[in-house]
């Protein structure tokens, strides 16, 4: 039985959406302003029709002709977001049908109800920052105040989000779960998407730095995803990285929770021989989103994705006959826009199955196409949004 690898490269971005100019985006393309800044080398993506992929989302193809092995197409989202939750819910058959809430951008941007409510309940003697903020930067800002008063940072972004940072030994990691815990059970009525823990460590501005002990506390999926329907149907589900928090840990499966982009890559690797037949396992490369998209260091993120690309065939050498790998990303973060928010985009998708027929599956009106692509794959489902293309033949 076939099985399938669905590759997330968290924010690659390849400019076009239709309504970016709506969420103060029009223009952005984070493949296309990468490569303004350096010669971007990544011939086994561009093999699988990436820069195929850019010339039909915005008229140019920035990687050259490469002679095509995989299947390629561009998905436009149709949920109103550009964040991580929205992305990775609609690629799994879950677009949404409402709209997040979001804080304003007033200081503070949290109502008075709500900070109150996370103070007393949890005993704090207050919190920092409450505005919109880069999470690095708020901590550097923040930092030696939050050691020496004991309250934690609390800020958000663009996105329907609320993150709380806080430093793991003198604030401790249990504590500050415990108050997103409460801050989670706080926002449920604002209908905010995420609460995200970001403890850090260092004892001076300068020296701070985050941990890997992140933790999102996510809104619940409103109707069964791909992962769902495939952990219904008793297959084998594995779930790299953040993919378990996205989704509320429903029908995650198995769980392993690493970080950095090495670590995912080679613990998708060490799971790929594993995986059950039927299976699906999915990763998500945070990486580029985190380090170099909303810092905005185009060629940071550049060489990240030609060490991605370099490695690219350990993973398409594991696939079995009927295995089906799909790369693609969950929303853009031009890394060289303005501010430091996620950009609307639409994503490329590329797909690779040995012997399967080269060509184009153009472009999907939703990424709903994906989750919908991978469940006929699979045989489960169908999912309840999306429309699949075939996979043997790209122009049936």
């Amino acid at each position: 039985m076939a099985r399938a690898f669905l590759l997330i490269l968290d924010s690659f971005g390849i400019g076009g959406a239709p309504d970016a100019a709506s969420f103060g985006d029009e223009g952005a393309n984070t493949l296309g302003h990468i490569c303004q800044h350096m010669k971007l080398r990544v011939p086994h993506m561009a093999s699988l029709g990436l820069g195929l992929a850019a010339e039909l989302s915005s008229g140019r193809n920035p990687l050259g002709n490469i002679a095509l092995i995989g299947q390629y197409g561009v998905a436009r989202e149709v949920s109103r977001g550009k964040d991580t939750i929205t992305g990775h819910w609609e690629m799994a058959g879950v677009p949404l049908a409402f709209d997040w809430g979001y804080f304003p951008h007033t200081v503070p941007a949290f109502p008075p109800d709500l900070i109150d409510g996370i103070v007393t309940r949890c005993k704090l003697p207050g919190l920092l920052a409450l505005c919109h903020a880069s999470g690095t930067e708020v901590i550097e800002d923040f930092g030696e105040e939050h050691i020496r008063s004991g309250r934690p940072i609390a800020y958000t972004s663009a996105d329907s989000v609320l993150q709380i940072a806080a430093h793991e030994e003198h604030f401790g990691l249990e504590r500050l779960y415990e108050v997103c815990r409460v801050a989670r059970e706080l926002t449920y009525p604002m209908n905010i998407g995420r609460i995200i823990a970001r403890p850090f460590l260092g004892e001076r501005r300068g020296d701070f730095k985050r941990t890997a002990h992140r933790k999102d506390f996510a809104v619940t999926p409103p109707a069964p995803t791909l992962l769902k329907v495939l952990s219904d149907a008793g297959r084998d589900v594995v779930s790299v990285g953040k993919i378990g928090d996205i989704y509320a840990h429903v029908g995650t499966g198995r769980e392993i929770k690493v970080a950095g982009n090495p670590a995912f890559l080679e613990t998708t690797l060490a799971n790929m021989d594993g995986l059950g037949a039927g299976g699906l396992l999915m990763t998500n490369f945070v990486d580029f989103d985190t380090e170099f998209g909303h810092r905005r260091e185009p060629v940071g993120y550049g060489k990240l994705l030609e060490a991605f690309d370099a490695e690219l065939p350990r993973i398409m050498g594991k696939l079995k006959p009927a295995d089906l790998l799909v790369l693609t990303a969950d929303h853009g973060n031009d890394p060289t826009w303005t501010g430091t928010d996620h950009t609307r985009e639409q994503i490329p998708v590329m797909s690779y199955m040995p012997g399967m027929v080269p060509g184009s599956f153009g472009l999907r009106t939703s990424f709903s196409d994906i989750g919908q692509t991978i469940a006929r794959h699979l045989r489960v489902g169908p999912l309840a949004a999306g429309t699949a293309w075939d996979v043997t033949s790209p122009a049936a």
